[in-house]
């Protein structure tokens, strides 16, 4: 009987060293699938990291765009309306040069020595006599 004992002692422990290997390999895969996972795990969490960080950045030059393209659309607004304000005080000025010039064309025609006269506040009376003193 002893003989026995010998034989399935070995047996029991191949047995056991079977069912072991076989538990520890599947742990193994166990362990490659859960190591797979977890890196698989950080690298999205990575990429959504970089993904909040470009979307941070494209908003930032977004607003920075946004405020240059406001500030621009002011300051030429600004412009045109005083481009409108000059040419509508250099029409005026033009009208009044005109009508200046015209009066003043007007003095050296026929007879407008005496309409110039006429147009101006006289502080001497109407036919009096005037004197004037070198």
């Amino acid at each position: 009987m002893g003989l026995t004992q010998r034989i399935e002692e070995p047996l029991r422990k191949k047995r056991s060293k079977n069912n072991s290997k076989r538990h520890f390999s599947a742990n193994k895969k166990i362990d490659a699938f859960t190591q797979v996972s977890e890196y698989q795990q950080g690298e999205e969490r990575k990429e959504l990291l970089y993904s909040y960080g470009a979307l941070i950045f494209k908003l930032g030059l977004l607003v920075v765009f946004s405020s240059s393209l406001l500030n621009l659309g002011l300051a030429s607004h600004q412009r045109v309306n005083r481009n409108l304000e000059l040419s509508y005080l250099l029409e005026k000025e033009s009208k009044k040069l005109h009508s200046l010039k015209e009066r003043f064309d007007e003095m050296f025609a026929t007879g407008g020595e005496q309409s110039f006269f006429k147009e101006q506040d006289q502080w001497i009376a109407p036919n009096s006599v005037r004197v004037i003193w070198r």
